[in-house]
């Protein structure tokens, strides 16, 4: 028997599309943990439902994706002896990850018979377990040197689908790197750079020639993680090349401003996509992505529904991910948030055009209430309820 949920009342439906990012509807049908239908309530099959969640005239927003993290195993990091991080980025409106690599395991093999096996197992254990409902694509070798074509042959057979950041392992030459990435991608895996200064011992300066030269699918953290290249530098990468442009928490705001403003003003506001690249030196950032929508909306001056799809629609696409927009198909992952209480912005982009953050009031996950009132983002002045 079918499971329905429909979520009614929708004040703002952002939809995670950068062609149309506010949506002209108020109600969602969800069967089976998939979007069915989205539009008017007089218009769609609304009856029969399992579930309903009246958003009270809020808004809705695909749930955030954050495109760049470092976890280990379970909802525990040991970069910062720190449990239920994940729990708490799923308070932060983020329902799905995506590994940059396991790099923060203690002992990390770094042979090569042993990074294949922990990207295996790493891969194999988030997705036999969801920690707090969350999304973790996960399983993201970091290459070394001696690695050859049927290393990743055999990846992409044992279900491995991603790279972790290239130049966190001993591979830092753009030549060596461009071969390995091409191995890569013959078979279905995806890559990740890292760009700018070393952020963990191990790893290495990356400049812009390195990242050119290698071609990897995703210019990772282009405004530093934590230090930045200089400016012209992020320029000529943004002009040389069509790959994704990833902008992080915890990188240089000042570099990541200008990636955006460059992106936007070569006509590609496609190519960019959020992370926080946590956890790090820098900590655990639940709420690192909707932070980083009102800097990039408030001091980027870009509206803040376009903001929301770098976060969503744009990741999802680049990442080939079945969620992030919101149309029949899709599945179900929602963020439900309304503005802040006393904040001075009228709705709820208002307020995240000058540069609050808003208060999440549910999580929804393959159409499963994951969360309700976000223990972290400052309280919602309106909140849905499940009726």
């Amino acid at each position: 028997m079918s499971e329905k949920l429909v979520i009614r009342n929708i004040g703002l439906l952002l939809s995670g599309d950068l062609a149309k990012p506010i949506l002209d509807a108020d109600t969602i049908v969800v069967v089976d943990g998939r979007i069915a239908e989205v539009g008017k309530a007089a218009k769609v099959d609304s009856g029969g439902a399992a579930r309903t969640v009246d958003a009270k005239g809020t808004t809705v927003a695909p749930g955030l994706i954050d495109s760049h993290v470092h976890p280990v195993f379970g909802d525990w990091t040991p970069r910062q002896s720190q449990l239920n991080w994940i729990d708490s980025f799923l308070n932060g409106g983020v329902t799905t990850m995506i590994s940059a690599g396991e790099v923060h395991l203690p002992g990390r093999p770094k042979d090569i018979i042993g990074l294949k096996a922990l990207a295996i197992t790493a891969q194999r254990a988030f997705s036999n377990l969801r920690p707090a409902g969350v999304k973790v694509h996960a399983g993201a070798p970091v290459i070394e040197k001696g690695m050859v074509e049927e290393d990743f042959k055999q990846l992409a057979e044992s279900g491995v689908k991603l790279l972790g950041e290239v130049g966190l392992g001993g591979v830092k030459q753009g030549q060596e790197a461009k071969q390995m990435v091409a191995w890569a991608r013959k078979y279905g895996i995806q890559s990740t750079i890292h760009t700018g200064g070393p952020s963990i011992p191990g790893s290495g300066l990356i400049d812009a020639d390195v990242v050119l030269e290698a071609d990897a699918d995703v210019i990772g953290h282009i405004n530093g993680g934590h230090t930045a290249l200089p400016l012209s530098q992020i320029r000529c990468l943004c002009e040389s090349c069509t790959r994704a442009v990833e902008i992080v928490h915890n990188g240089n705001e000042l570099a990541g401003l200008y990636a955006m403003r460059t992106a936007m003003e070569l006509g590609q506001p496609e190519r960019i996509i959020l992370g926080t690249d946590s956890p790090a030196g820098s900590g655990v950032q639940p709420l690192g992505i909707l932070r980083m929508i009102s800097l990039l909306s408030s001091i980027g001056e870009v509206p803040a529904e376009t903001v929301f799809c770098f976060a969503t629609g744009n990741t999802a696409r680049m990442r080939e991910l079945d969620c992030g927009l919101v149309e029949p198909g899709r599945a179900a992952d929602f963020v439900i948030m309304d503005r802040a209480q006393h904040t001075a912005g009228k709705d709820l982009l208002d307020s995240v055009r000058l540069g609050d953050l808003p208060g999440v009031s549910m999580v929804i996950i393959d159409g499963v209430v994951r969360c309700g009132r976000s223990r972290n983002t400052p309280p919602a002045e309106t909140l849905a309820e499940v009726a």
